[in-house]
């Protein structure tokens, strides 16, 4: 077994420093899942759920990673009392009967900026000395942020469909405790509707009470677990 003194929070990988593998738990001091729907079409309201857990294990590919997440339905909150009991209701998420939210990957891309082809003649054209642009260049052109797409299932009031989560790596490094962390933000955005969350008001100058398309926001940070 490793000792704290010769562990390393970070590797590289094709031009990223990234979490080493092992098994991550969601640090619930330091997360936010969050959502914005729009009201009246004319403006939006923010809420979060409160109770959230997530396991992230880091492959040694980091592309054959996986992520777990269950989320308490009833934590949610909108900071108004009379909006969150209706949210709460048969009418939206129906708490009582469907006491958590649900969401399983199954694969895990990596986003790019640009065709590498369309990289390698860019940089072609521009340098002064053509013949010599390396791979290595390239892959530094080539998606560049650390930006992954984070598909996998997702389970509402019992149903289920798959969406695709754009996640931002923020960073990996040790905590002033000796704890390995990595820091992500990940956004998708939903039709509510398809997961049985039809209820709605229509305007008398058209449109809806309650947007139908529901954007998701995640933050936080994961902590090295063993």
């Amino acid at each position: 077994m490793e000792s704290d003194s010769t562990r390393t929070a970070t590797r590289r990988w094709k031009g990223l420093d990234l979490p080493v593998a092992g098994r991550y738990e969601l640090d619930t001091a330091h997360k936010r899942v969050g959502f914005v729907a729009s009201h009246m079409m004319v403006s939006q309201v923010r809420g979060e759920f409160e109770a959230a857990a997530a396991t992230i294990v880091v492959g040694e590919d980091p592309l054959g990673s996986s992520v777990t997440a269950i989320i308490g339905s009833a934590s949610l909150t909108t900071h108004n009392e009379e909006r969150d009991t209706h949210l709460k209701s048969p009418d939206f998420l129906d708490v009582e009967r469907f006491p958590a939210l649900e969401f399983r990957s199954r694969r895990v891309e990596r986003l790019v900026e640009d065709d590498a082809i369309a990289h390698w003649a860019r940089l072609r054209h521009h340098l002064p000395d053509r013949s010599h642009v390396s791979e290595k260049l390239i892959e530094r052109t080539v998606g560049v942020g650390g930006r992954f797409t984070i598909v996998g299932d997702l389970t509402v009031r019992d149903v289920t469909h798959e969406v695709a989560l754009e996640m931002h790596f923020g960073g990996a490094r040790t905590d002033p405790y000796g704890r390995e962390i990595f820091g992500f933000s990940a956004t998708t955005e939903i039709n509510r509707e398809d997961f049985g969350l039809v209820w709605n008001v229509t305007l008398d100058n058209g449109g809806w009470l309650v947007g139908k398309r529901v954007r998701v926001e995640i933050a936080g940070e994961a902590i090295r677990q063993g």
